[in-house]
């Protein structure tokens, strides 16, 4: 009988990259409320930070079903308390399970503050990052903080050669992914009422950027 550490993935830049994430993370994200992670993968960034923000509820989601057990063994295997049962959530959908009221009456959600997405944009279509962008617009209000983390190009250049080549490995997988122009990213963000407040340059040639949900437009 397969239990449910069996189901337990490993992603091996998850040990090198939640350090510095985590440095961020805790200068940037409040420091109550849910925050929502969108593409949790293995779910071991997910039990790692939420140990890390004890009065937060840290709310793991995924659209890959092995995935979503994964996350559910790391979190009995760290015994986490404050880890939601991952949801399934494919965000260019119009409506996120996170917005449904039967959803957050089960969960007894506390109101979501922050939205955390690594990694994610350059391994999936266009239509994720502005779908990712018009979710965390709907269910942000003002102050509250989007977080994203990966490779981009700056000013539509690649910042090292190692990206460059990432950027064609992506692709020749599939011609809808690559790592995105900032730039780009970032007239998304705005589009959705969103604010550029920080860039962070990060190990291995990644940026931690950091919006901030504008008081301007429907909260």
């Amino acid at each position: 009988m397969v239990t449910p550490q069996d189901a337990r993935q490993y992603a091996p830049a998850t040990e090198r990259n939640r350090e510095p994430i985590l440095e961020i993370l805790l200068q940037v994200l409040p420091q109550s409320g849910t925050i929502l992670e969108i593409a949790s993968g293995t779910g071991e960034h997910a039990v790692f930070f939420a140990s890390r923000f004890r009065d937060c509820q840290w709310l793991p989601t995924d659209v890959n079903l092995e995935l979503r057990a994964s996350i559910i063994a790391w979190t009995e295997h760290n015994v986490c308390d404050n880890v939601y049962a991952p949801l399934e959530l494919d965000v260019r959908e119009p409506v996120w399970a996170v917005e449904k009221e039967a959803v957050t009456q089960r969960l007894n959600l506390e109101p979501i503050v922050a939205i955390v997405n690594i990694n994610m944009i350059h391994i999936s279509p266009w239509s994720a990052c502005l779908g990712l962008m018009a979710g965390a617009g709907r269910i942000l209000t003002a102050g509250g903080i989007l977080y994203l983390y990966g490779p981009f190009k700056q000013g539509g250049k690649h910042t090292a050669a190692s990206n460059a080549a990432f950027d064609e490995y992506l692709r020749g997988q599939n011609q809808e992914w690559g790592v995105r122009n900032l730039d780009d990213v970032v007239a998304a963000a705005r589009a959705e009422h969103f604010i550029l407040k920080q860039i962070y340059q990060m190990p291995a040639n990644n940026l931690s950027v950091v919006f901030e949900r504008s008081a301007d437009g429907p909260s």
